[in-house]
């Protein structure tokens, strides 16, 4: 498998696919890396050399912001909106919705698994 930075990409798939594996290289901008560079994008990640990964690499490192670094980036974000204490901060601490959905109903993707409440009673056990 061939690696590029820090990441295995798949052998059996064409080079533009097996960038996508890549978090911040979607498909147009795996097609763009293989133009700037003259690869086929059709060819398989299995038949690149050495040196066409090394070319991958430094055209990735300086022209796009990929991999660990956008991820420390997102993770800075986040903690300014989180510091400063503005209302998606907020929701971004409680593990909350921070673009406005519902969530009365929806929005178990983050808030994860239903908790019931123990000892909580209805209106009708209230009476006795």
């Amino acid at each position: 498998m061939p690696r590029v930075l820090g990441v295995d990409i798949p052998n059996d798939k064409p080079t533009y696919i097996s960038l996508q594996y890549l978090h911040g290289l979607g498909q147009v901008k795996a097609i763009q890396v293989c133009h700037t560079l003259g690869l086929d994008p059709q060819r398989r990640a299995r038949e690149l050399s050495d040196d066409d990964i090394q070319r991958i690499n430094s055209t990735l490192d300086s022209q796009y912001t990929v991999e660990g670094q956008l991820r420390r980036q997102t993770a800075e974000h986040i903690g300014r909106l989180k510091s400063i204490q503005c209302y998606r901060g907020i929701r971004h601490r409680r593990g909350l919705p921070v673009r406005g959905q519902n969530t009365q109903t929806n929005a178990r993707t983050r808030k994860g698994v239903r908790r019931t409440v123990a000892g909580k009673k209805g209106v009708k056990d209230m009476r006795h």
